[in-house]
This record gives structure tokens, sequence and C-alpha cells, in this order.
């Protein structure tokens, strides 16, 4: 399980390494660069699947087949 994920601000380019949960997905993010607060896009779950270099850990236990795995993401 990757837990890093660099998150590119679309309004700024502003790309910052950060750490994401692994209970829970991260609806809100507030750019260092600029102040944008960030939402996830239609049909993603969280901001790291959005405008992360990595999706977030619910998704990425999914892709692997793990039992009961993004069932944050099935809101």
């Amino acid at each position: 399980m990757i837990l890093q994920s660099v998150i590119t601000c679309p309004q700024c380019g502003t790309a910052k390494s950060e750490t994401m949960p692994t209970d829970a997905c991260q609806f809100f993010y507030v750019c260092t660069g600029c102040g944008e607060r960030l939402r996830p896009k239609h049909g993603d779950c969280c901001v790291f699947c959005s405008f992360g270099s990595v999706p977030c850990p619910p998704i990425q236990a999914e892709r692997t087949g793990a039992v009961d795995a993004a069932s944050c993401c099935r809101c």
C-alpha cells in the first residue's frame, strides 16, 4: 500500500507530497500555494483520486481485490 501521494493544484500548479489517511477518504484539501480549496471531481471519492499521483488507500485495496475495500468510498 502506497501512503504518499503528490497533490497538484489545478489552479496554480503547486505540487506537494502528502500522507493519505488509511481509514477515510479526504474530501477537502487547501492548496499551500494559492489557498484554493480542492474538492473531488465528479465521480471520484476524494481529493487524492482527483488530484493526487496515487489513488487513496481504499481504492488501492479495491484494485488489489482486498475484502471490504473502499467501503468509505461508496457513500
